[in-house]
């Protein structure tokens, strides 16, 4: 059987935040630290390749579009933002707070396929969409091939 010391008069809702914080600051030394006023975190990314297109997909609930700066250095895409914290001074007590806040960045290397000039973005929804075209001579063609002999065809080039 474990024994917990615990606190003269503290409740267990103050007992399970204290064993919190002290998760959380066993996993921030781990990890590398934790972010002043707030947990570190990093948006969720998809990113997909499509024929003509690679599509980075961020979800950043609570955020609006002034809050997200995204630059383009060297063939590396950084996404960066800062959630601030949403709390309201209500009467009663927060028995729970989870929800992650604070700045971010992510970088992404990009193929050299992609054509830096044409990249896009679009907020919308809490959801950052940023397209990136590849460049005409990355999205290949189409060679046929001609078969030997007497009465082959030349290759077509599409």
């Amino acid at each position: 059987m474990a024994i917990f010391a615990t606190r003269p008069g503290a409740s267990p809702w103050q007992e399970l935040r204290d064993i919190r914080e002290q998760m959380d600051h066993i996993l921030s030394a781990a990890l590398g630290g934790r972010r002043e006023g707030g947990i570190e975190w990093s948006p969720a990314v998809d990113i997909t390749e499509k024929k003509d297109e690679l599509v980075l997909t961020a979800e950043l609930p609570g955020m609006s579009r002034d809050d997200i700066e995204i630059e383009l250095e060297n063939n590396v895409l950084t996404i960066r933002g800062e959630k601030k914290q949403e709390r309201k001074e209500e009467k009663g007590r927060q028995y729970l707070y989870e929800r992650a806040y604070g700045a971010f960045s992510r970088s992404f290397t990009l193929p050299r396929t992609v054509d830096p000039d044409r990249i896009r973005a679009r907020f919308e929804n809490g959801v950052l969409t940023v397209t990136m075209p590849k460049s005409e001579q990355a999205r290949g063609r189409h060679i046929e091939v001609e078969s030997g002999g007497e009465g082959g065809r030349n290759v077509e080039v599409k």
